[in-house]
């Protein structure tokens, strides 16, 4: 992380023409199982991971905004007034959003600032650059301007810019794992009412190894709304029968047995997901507390199973680097993790077997399409703040 801020403060410099005030870091996060479970009111198990973005950042004089990533130096450097954020198409529409956010919430820049980022997460891997994109911003912006917030409500405030200035409809997930992330734990959300606990993971005995795909993916423009409203149409129907507010307040007994009263097949596979993904994360969560990463691998295992067939977000290329996984020796358990449609695994694998198994899992899947796939060992990490 230090080289990573000694090279930021040289492109600080170097854009903005003066030193930086401050730095910040804000992790991306990796699901180790309840996907698309958070905007269904169910519960989730993310941790954050030591991958993430940084930001150098200083106030200036006049009411300017000036951007730059040193991810995306083509952009160059992206100008607007701090008191009209105006939406362009581009990568620092994460930010701009996220400071309409704080506006709107009675937390106004006094005055404009430089922002210059960069990161190591792979654009596009569904570890959720574009949220810890959106915590690093509000957490710059608390540490520049003194703003009374808290962690959690920068991760809201994230899902606030991700709603309404970006147009994606996500949950509370990725924001609360990067603004709320604790080392060697990861988080049991109920993201009904945002309650959690952190439940410690022996990195002594198993590694999350991140598997990435190399298929790009963009929540945006991809099905990601379309699932979230057949969720919304399969609710609907069910409340018709039980008043209930969100699908993973059902038991498994309850939706059996109210499952039929949803008129469009596709809409009730959907729903069926959500509400068994629901009870998998719970006892995934008490088998993590048992210290059985047995037991945990089967839910993962269930997880991907019901990802790729009642979900439908699953590709070609998961699905090979999740069933490969399956039949490797030291594996707890596999699944494609994020939106879907592309991105990563995450494998929970013995420790002594985590070198061989990225060995196979590259040799394989080059084998299977010809592409070469990036593995990452990641260590789970604190949550953002200033460094």
């Amino acid at each position: 992380m230090q080289n990573l801020r000694d090279s930021l403060d040289g492109i600080f410099r170097e854009m903005f023409g003066h030193a930086p005030e401050l730095h910040c870091f804000a992790p991306g996060r990796v699901n180790l199982i309840g996907e698309h479970t958070d905007y269904n009111g169910g519960y989730v198990l993310p941790c954050a991971i030591h991958m993430g973005i940084q930001c150098a950042a200083a106030r200036r004089s006049d009411n300017l905004l000036r951007f730059y990533s040193a991810n995306f130096p083509e952009a160059g450097v992206i100008e607007c007034r701090a008191d009209a954020p105006v939406k362009g198409g581009h990568w620092a529409d994460y930010a701009k959003g996220v400071i309409q956010a704080f506006a709107q919430a009675g937390y106004t820049l006094e005055c404009g600032a430089d922002l210059a980022f960069q990161g190591n997460l792979p654009d596009g891997a569904g570890l959720s650059s574009s949220a810890a994109l959106e915590v690093l911003t509000g957490t710059v912006l608390r540490e520049l301007y003194g703003f009374a917030v808290t962690s959690q409500q920068v991760a809201l405030l994230g899902q606030t810019a991700e709603h309404e200035f970006i147009g994606v409809n996500c949950g509370i997930m990725d924001q609360f794992a990067s603004a709320m992330g604790r080392r060697h734990h990861a988080i049991l959300l109920d993201s009904g009412t945002l309650s959690h606990d952190y439940l410690p993971i022996d990195g002594d005995a198993a590694s999350i190894v991140i598997i990435n795909s190399g298929v790009k993916h963009s929540l945006a423009s991809s099905a990601y709304n379309e699932r979230r409203r057949q969720c919304e149409e399969a609710l609907a129907a069910l409340s018709a029968q039980k008043k209930i507010p969100a699908l993973c307040a059902l038991t498994l007994a309850e939706f059996d047995d109210l499952r039929s009263c949803i008129p469009d097949e596709i809409c009730a596979r959907r729903a069926r997901h959500a509400v068994y993904e629901n009870a998998r994360t719970l006892r995934a969560a008490q088998a993590l507390r048992a210290g059985d990463l047995s037991a945990f691998g089967v839910c993962m295992n269930d997880s991907h199973m019901s990802l790729r067939d009642d979900y439908e977000v699953s590709c070609p290329e998961l699905d090979f680097l999740a069933e490969t996984a399956w039949g490797l020796d030291g594996v707890y358990g596999a699944r494609m993790t994020g939106g879907g449609f592309g991105g990563c695994t995450v494998n929970l694998v013995r420790r002594d077997a985590a070198e061989a198994f990225v060995v196979a899992m590259k040799a394989r899947y080059r084998q299977f399409c010809g592409r070469e796939a990036e593995a990452y060992v990641v260590e789970i990490s604190d949550g953002a703040g200033r460094i």
